[in-house]
């Protein structure tokens, strides 16, 4: 077969064996050809050296900093194509790293230092598919299987125990059977990996069509200790509540698969319920609560967020989902509404309103007529909520018509004082927006100075 390539990519291959060196688009897109999907990244391999790549690529901007693992970065119209030399590898010394790196002229060595079959595969229009390792078949058998012996491969770098989860989540493939034995008994070198890798692996997984599966081989392996060790405590959890039909842990895969494709989204669901086990109690008829589960599971989700290193202002939004994600059983006022819509923010109040949704989605069969009433109260609140944001009500003191400046004219001495009086301001407005003018808010001010 032919395989189709972007025209960057062809015209490295074509430099490099012009050159009169060997070289093949190596790696994932290969596979991504074979299964039909569009590649992400375009990696090239060659018999050329560093310093020879450069020489043919002199007229191209170059990266050189993997150089010294023999990895030259060219930027072709405004496309980067990483061109990396043949190579075999020594022993890797800190789980991560090769102790030292032998550049090769032959690509079937190169294939052999490669984690999985299925990234082992090497192709040209001269030579076709180089195959050594019977990738394709594993493809053909969706299969995650090293190359070779599982426990070096592992070994030498312990973060392809979370990429082979990764790949079969991303995939729809099985683990192979030594393969997955071999991740469950070598996790605890994951304690070698830096937590930025973990969570950037992890994340992939939660942004897949079905992350849910990939967070089950997580927990079934034991990796997730590595990772969220508190989503254990919500495995086989029975809620003893009818509102629900799953256990906690059931309950939140259910929501994660059902949030849209969007990270901060998709980390509130795997969280929204983390503080149910904390919170758990009975009543005398037998039946569980979790009061404040959400204000726990905030806490929790900060916890956890940071220790993922995430950015800040994501691990403010979703604690903050996590947090507010049962407010809809309240009977909130059109002030509370703007409250709330004030404390998670106009741009996310609508993920708060689909994590409610997948919440209630996934509690009882969607059927249910109490699901369908409670989903109701959501199409209700997000009505409302978009009359608020479309008449460009007051939200915050940024909103008033007047500000600090105008109350220290009146005479309010510069200090918390200003502050204050204009969050008495806001309170009268969000109950009644005509008062949002600015005449009307210096009387107002001026009766609270009285």
């Amino acid at each position: 077969m032919i395989m189709e390539m972007p025209k960057e990519v062809m015209y490295v291959l074509e430099k490099l064996n012009n050159a009169g060196f060997k070289s093949y688009i190596v790696g994932g897109c290969v596979r991504d050809n074979f299964m039909k999907r569009l590649p992400k990244d375009w990696d090239v391999t060659t018999s050329a050296l560093p310093e020879e790549i450069m020489d043919i690529f002199i007229d191209e901007k170059t990266i050189e900093i993997g150089k010294r693992f023999g990895t030259i970065t060219v930027i072709k119209d405004s496309h980067p194509i990483e061109i990396t030399t043949f190579r075999s590898e020594g022993d890797y010394i800190d789980g991560r790293r090769p102790g030292w790196v032998e550049f090769q002229k032959d690509i079937e060595a190169d294939l052999s230092r490669r984690d999985f079959t299925i990234n082992a595969m090497a192709y040209n229009d001269l030579k076709g598919l180089v195959d050594p390792f019977n990738g394709r078949g594993d493809i053909n058998k969706r299969l995650i299987r090293t190359v070779g012996n599982p426990k070096k491969r592992f070994n030498e770098d312990a973060l392809r125990l979370l990429r082979a989860i990764r790949f079969s989540t991303e995939l729809g493939f099985e683990i192979e059977k030594n393969t997955y034995k071999n991740i469950k008994e070598h996790k605890d070198n994951l304690l070698e990996v830096s937590i930025e890798r973990i969570a950037d692996e992890f994340l992939k997984i939660l942004l897949s069509d079905k992350p849910s599966n990939g967070i089950r081989l997580l927990v079934d392996t034991g990796v997730i200790k590595y990772i969220i060790p508190e989503i254990v405590d919500t495995v086989d959890f029975n809620q003893c509540n009818p509102h629900h039909d799953k256990n906690v842990f059931d309950h939140i895969l259910c929501v994660v698969d059902n949030s849209p494709k969007d990270i901060e989204l998709r980390l509130a669901a795997l969280l929204h319920d983390i503080g149910k086990p904390d919170t758990f109690t009975k009543d005398e008829e037998g039946i569980g609560h979790f009061y404040n589960h959400d204000k726990v599971g905030a806490e929790l989700s900060e916890k956890i967020l940071k220790r993922l290193k995430a950015p800040k202002k994501a691990i403010s939004l979703v604690s903050n989902l996590v947090k507010e994600h049962m407010i809809w059983h309240n009977d909130i006022s059109d002030k509370g509404l703007k409250r709330l819509i004030n404390r998670v923010g106009e741009e996310n109040i609508i993920k708060l309103l689909t994590l409610m949704r997948s919440d209630i989605s996934c509690s009882l069969a969607i059927e249910r007529p109490e699901v369908q009433e409670e989903l109701a109260i959501i199409d209700k609140l997000e009505y409302r909520i978009k009359n608020i944001l479309d008449n460009r009500e007051a939200l915050s003191i940024k909103d008033l018509s007047i500000n600090g400046k105008d109350l220290i004219d009146l005479g309010v001495f510069k200090g918390p004082r200003v502050g204050e009086i204009l969050n008495i301001l806001l309170d009268k407005v969000m109950e009644d927006e005509s008062l949002n003018k600015r005449d009307k808010l210096l009387e107002v001010a001026k009766k609270e100075l009285q």
